[in-house]
C-alpha cells in the first residue's frame, strides 16, 4: 500500500508533466501557422504596394491591362474569378449532392466504390454545346446576352465546366462522409414513422449533416478560387469582361500563371503580385465567412434542442 500510495502521486506528476508538453507544442504549432500566414500576407503586401501606391482605388476598378504603356487594372481578373467560381459551384453542388445521397442511401454495397470519369472538353462544348445555347438561350430576354457571340470552345463557360468537374469529387466525398455519420437509429425512426426514403433524406439525414454539407461547399470554393492551370488552358486569358459566358476572359491565377516569370519592371510586377494579394483576401474572406455561417448553424441548433 505503501509503495501504491508512492508510485501514484509520480506518475500523476508525470502525466501532467506530459500533458503540458503537449498543450505547449499544439499552442506553439498554432502559433507557427498563424506567423507564416501573417509573413505571407506582410510579403505580399510589401510587393503589391509599388502597384497600389500608383494607382490607388483604381487598381480594383479598372479593366485596362496594358505592359506596353504600364497601365494595369485588376477588374477583369476578379470578375473572371468569382464568375467561374460561382458557375463551378452552381453545376457542382446539384451533382456533389446527387452522388453523395445515392452513395450512401441508394446505392447497392457492390456500387460504392470510386469512380473515375474524364472529359475532352472544349471541343465537345465547340460543336455541340454552345451552339445549341446560342440558338435557344441567345434571343431570350435578359439572360440571352450571357450566351451570344461566337463558339469559341474556350472561354468563361468551359473554364467553368473544368473547375466544376474538378471540385465535384472534393464536394461529393465530404458530403458522403458526413452523410455516413448520420446516426442510423435517427433514419430507421423516420422509416418506423412511414416516411419515405425521400423524407428521411430530405428531414432527417440533410438537416443532421447541415454544417457538413456547407464546409463541403466551401472546400469547392476554396478550390475553385485557386485553381490555375486547368483554368489557363480554357478560359482564353483576355483582359476584358464581356457581357457573354461564352467569351475570353481571364482569372488571378491565370494572369498570374501566364506572365509572373516575364514580367518586366517593378510596377508590372508589382502589379501581379498585387494580384496574387486580392486573391489571398478574396480566398481568406470566404473561409472566414464560411467559418461565421458555421458557427450560427450550430449555435442555432444547439438553442433549438
Amino acid at each position: 500500500m505503501n509503495t501504491v500510495a508512492a508510485i501514484e502521486p509520480a506518475h500523476a506528476a508525470a502525466q501532467r508533466l506530459r500533458e503540458r508538453a503537449f498543450r505547449g507544442a499544439t499552442f506553439a504549432a498554432a502559433l507557427l501557422v498563424l506567423a507564416l500566414l501573417g509573413g505571407v500576407a506582410i510579403s505580399l503586401l510589401v510587393g503589391a504596394w509599388p502597384a497600389f501606391s500608383h494607382f490607388g482605388l483604381e487598381f480594383l476598378t479598372r479593366e485596362v491591362w496594358n505592359p506596353v504603356t504600364d497601365q494595369y487594372g485588376a477588374l477583369a481578373p476578379i470578375y473572371g474569378t468569382l464568375v467561374t467560381s460561382f458557375l463551378a459551384l452552381l453545376l457542382a453542388i446539384p451533382v456533389s449532392f446527387g452522388i453523395a445521397i445515392f452513395l450512401t442511401e441508394l446505392a447497392p454495397v457492390w456500387l460504392k466504390r470510386p469512380v473515375g470519369v474524364a472529359f475532352v472538353l472544349a471541343p465537345i462544348l465547340q460543336r455541340h454545346v454552345q451552339p445549341w445555347l446560342i440558338d435557344w438561350l441567345g434571343p431570350l430576354p435578359l439572360i440571352g446576352r450571357l450566351f451570344q457571340g461566337p463558339p469559341y470552345g474556350i472561354g468563361v463557360l468551359t473554364a467553368s465546366f473544368v473547375l466544376a468537374i474538378m471540385v465535384i469529387p472534393f464536394i461529393s466525398a465530404v458530403m458522403r462522409d458526413v452523410f455516413e455519420t448520420v446516426p442510423d437509429v435517427l433514419k430507421e425512426s423516420g422509416y418506423g414513422l412511414g416516411a419515405t426514403t425521400w423524407e428521411v433524406i430530405w428531414q432527417v439525414v440533410v438537416p443532421y449533416a447541415r454544417g457538413g454539407i456547407i464546409g463541403g461547399i466551401m472546400l469547392g470554393l476554396g478550390r475553385a478560387l485557386g485553381e490555375t492551370m486547368a483554368v489557363t488552358f480554357v478560359i482564353g486569358n483576355a483582359h476584358r469582361i464581356g457581357s457573354s459566358l461564352l467569351a475570353p476572359g481571364t482569372t488571378i491565377s491565370a494572369s498570374i500563371a501566364n506572365e509572373f516569370a516575364e514580367a518586366v519592371g517593378a510596377l508590372y510586377t508589382s502589379s501581379l503580385i498585387a494580384l496574387g494579394a486580392l486573391l489571398f483576401l478574396i480566398t481568406f474572406t470566404v473561409i472566414a465567412a464560411a467559418r461565421l455561417m458555421l458557427m450560427r448553424l450550430e449555435r442555432k441548433a444547439l438553442s433549438n434542442v
